[in-house]
């Protein structure tokens, strides 16, 4: 198979789909790798490390798109890269959907097979290509919201963890999952006062015994998130529904109760987000005051520390990757129902129910396309 790897061009997105070692072992198992150049530049992988792992290095976008059979990328295409969709092409990347409507219809049109790291399962049913990045976004978002708490960012000029005779910050998590447990652990870790608030209560008991009582916990409902994000400093969102539109848990009206200077990072942006007032926002232009609370949406953080990200991501994705390109798509497909679960669009057809129903479309289950 030829996989193509082209340079992301999202806002600020520097990493990349395939490493280097990726790179040798699918030339390794007789595949043909393109690499646009400097697609790992600002991960820190030069186009000398490709060419050596036997990588052909393109130099325009178009050609890594026109010859590729699969792309491998880390974010969904942008509406530039729309005109390089053709059929029959194999997508394997983040899409994020749910919130996109313009892109699923492009997907569609162009009878992309379109192949989602955030819904592909393991055997234990959970998401191994999102939890990744979910890691990386969870910790970052402790270190986010702690600069912009700072007076010269917006914030109310506090230090997360305090000192000795004045008090930490609260720190508010919605979400016990991936985001919000990584989200704990940092804030535990500066000295912050830190709460999670998760509807899940066998989930906050697990929570309780992980941070041995250091951690607070509150169940899920529209009065006790009143009442913590009133009370918070900083509040993280991490609520997900894997391939849906993230509810609102945080209304409007919860943002304006908030004090003033404290700050939002909504972590869930990449599924529409769980805070009512949030609106995606690039590495470029992160930050925007709402009733004088300042949010963080960006939605793709990661994008911030591309070396770890890239390993990270790639650890995971790379055995799916020689997957698909051993065997094909479709093959690979109905080997493995939990990479089943990853297929978003088959040849015009939407095949994932959570973006049907977050777009009020017709879909159609993955066993009847690929029987």
């Amino acid at each position: 198979m030829i996989i193509g790897v082209p340079k992301e061009i999202k806002d600020n997105e520097a990493r990349v789909g395939v490493t280097p070692a990726g790179v040798k072992a699918l030339t390794e198992a007789g595949h043909e790798v393109l690499v646009e150049t400097l697609a790992g530049a600002q991960s820190g992988f030069p186009d000398e490390e490709y060419q050596n792992a036997g990588a052909e290095m393109v130099g325009e976008a178009g050609h890594v798109w026109g010859k590729a059979e699969m792309v491998v990328k880390v974010k969904e295409p942008i509406e530039r890269e729309y005109v390089f969709f053709r059929e029959g092409l194999v997508l394997f990347t983040y899409l994020h959907l749910a919130p996109l409507p313009a892109l699923t219809d492009k997907l569609l049109e162009s009878k992309i097979i379109g192949i989602a790291y955030e819904t592909v399962r393991d055997r234990q049913g959970t998401l191994p290509l999102l939890t990744p990045m979910s890691e990386v976004a969870g910790r970052m978002s402790v270190q986010v919201g702690a600069t912009y708490l700072e007076k010269e960012r917006g914030g109310r000029g506090i230090l997360l963890g305090g000192v000795p005779g004045v008090p930490p910050a609260h720190v508010t998590i919605l979400g016990g999952g991936v985001v919000g447990t990584n989200a704990a652990k940092i804030a535990l870790g500066f000295g912050a006062k830190t709460t999670i608030i998760d509807v899940n209560l066998n989930r906050l008991r697990e929570l309780d015994d992980i941070f041995n009582g250091r951690l607070y916990t509150l169940a899920s409902n529209s009065y006790n998130v009143s009442q913590a994000t009133r009370e918070a400093d900083l509040v993280i969102g991490g609520v997900l529904i894997p391939g849906a539109t993230a509810p609102r848990i945080v209304t409007r009206a919860m943002v304006s109760e908030m004090k003033k200077g404290a700050v939002i990072v909504d972590v869930a942006i990449d599924q529409g987000g769980c805070v009512e007032t949030a609106r995606p926002t690039s590495h470029s232009d992160p930050s925007f005051v709402v009733d004088g609370v300042v949010h963080y949406c960006v939605t793709n953080m990661p994008g911030a520390v591309p070396h770890t990200s890239t390993l990270a991501l790639t650890n995971s994705t790379f055995s799916y990757v020689l997957r698909i390109a051993n065997n094909g798509a479709r093959e690979a497909l109905k080997q493995d129902a939990g990479l089943a679960e990853g297929l978003n669009t088959w040849m015009g057809t939407l095949t994932y129910r959570g973006v049907a129903e977050s777009q009020l479309r017709p879909w159609t289950p993955v066993a009847n396309v690929l029987a």
